[in-house]
């Protein structure tokens, strides 16, 4: 993996990340494929018509089905999903967090009860690692503790704590794994993961001790998790600084397009979200003059696209009144269309800005955008992590 800066602006970067799975241009919203598939109905094919660059999935929902083992039988997931590009495989430690009444924590790992059929499964550290190893994915996430934002500071500091001897064991077993013959990707990237919930000091001792293990680049976890927007800048302020800079930032499960902005801004290379295939699910719909409810009845005659300057497969060929229809219908094509037109407008947002911050101009352009954003609450809503589960 090479990791190239070509141009900042504060401490935004446009950067360029190659990979044995192909180039990611930074930054990058990564479409998220929980269980190999984006919700709403979007094939491989037709995610690069979309320009997804990177394709996120989940290590614990894979485990439990259709299982890790069978998905390396079949090649790797890669080959699995016909998707040809870049992946990023959760660790599964986000479960840690989100199933708190199905799990018990040791420092061994968790172990959890399916919230399929309640059988017990067990991970730790090697376990995750092994799990994604055979998934195959192009960077896989180190298994860690995600502690509530609020949490009290004597647990926030022993589960960071914990999670760094987590990482610890993640760096030496796929060491261990990458070189044994039969491995589906034997160039497969670690990610850490920085924690410590809203506590400045804590966020920023862990960057400091995870920076010196020299992995192949960093994420900022912990966020969206009930804590306000002010608080996650200030979270990112304190902590991006004490990050290696010449190595890919991640922060996690945060991306409305004002996060995403304000997460540039701050030095973030990668992004990703179920916002904007979940909200197309319930026939909500992004534009940059504010979002669209189109079950609105306001919209039952209305010929036009969703957005008349959008060129997306939804918008080229359908206007608001069929779209609506097909909701009002419950047919699965009216939520495609509007996933196909949010996943657009999130990628072709990245592109711009890409383009911004290389014509040294991304100030003037978060500035514009925000303005239009602020008259229409939906953009600036923090997204919380739950509905990637």
């Amino acid at each position: 993996m090479t990791y190239e800066i070509l141009k900042t602006e504060g401490r935004a970067k446009r950067a360029r990340m190659h990979t044995v799975h192909g180039v990611i241009e930074t930054p990058v919203f990564m479409n998220v494929g929980t269980a190999a598939a984006i919700k709403g109905g979007i094939s491989s094919p037709e995610l690069k018509d979309l320009h997804c660059q990177v394709e996120l999935c989940n290590t614990y929902h894979l485990h439990v089905r259709p299982g890790d083992e069978l998905i390396k039988k079949l090649g790797g997931l890669r080959s699995f999903m016909n998707w040809d590009g870049p992946i990023l495989t959760d660790s599964g430690g986000f479960q840690v967090f989100s199933l708190a009444q199905l799990r018990r924590i040791k420092e061994e790992g968790v172990t959890f009860h399916s919230h399929v059929d309640g059988r017990k499964i067990f991970m730790g550290p090697e376990q995750s690692m092994q799990i994604q190893s055979n998934l195959g994915s192009t960077i896989a996430m180190a298994f860690d503790e995600c502690p509530d934002s609020k949490a009290e500071r004597s647990y926030v500091e022993a589960s960071v704590d914990r999670t760094t001897r987590w990482l610890l064991r993640c760096k030496e077993e796929m060491a261990r794994l990458n070189a044994l013959p039969d491995t589906v990707n034997r160039e497969q990237l670690l990610f850490g993961i920085n924690q410590g919930g809203i506590y400045d000091d804590i966020r920023i001792r862990h960057a400091e001790e995870i920076s010196g293990m020299d992995l192949d680049g960093y994420a900022v976890g912990g966020l969206a998790v009930g804590e306000t927007h002010e608080e996650m800048y200030h979270v990112l302020d304190e902590v991006v600084p004490h990050l290696p800079r010449n190595k890919p930032t991640y922060l996690m499960g945060v991306g409305t397009p004002a996060n995403i902005l304000e997460g540039v801004e701050r030095g973030i290379d990668f992004f990703d979200c179920v916002y904007p295939s979940r909200n197309g699910r319930h026939g909500h719909v992004y534009t940059d003059s504010g979002h669209l409810n189109l079950f609105n009845a306001q919209y039952e005659l209305d010929p036009r696209p969703i957005d008349e300057n959008c060129s997306c497969p939804a918008c080229r060929n359908h206007s608001r009144a069929y779209i609506r229809h097909l909701l009002k219908a419950n047919e699965m094509l009216g939520l495609r269309l509007c996933v196909i037109h949010n996943l657009w407008y999130y990628n072709r947002l990245m592109e711009e800005i890409r383009t911004a911050l290389e014509e040294n101009r991304f100030s003037a352009f978060k500035k514009e955008k925000l303005e239009g954003f602020a008259e229409h609450p939906m953009h600036n809503q923090v997204m919380t992590r739950g509905g990637k589960h």
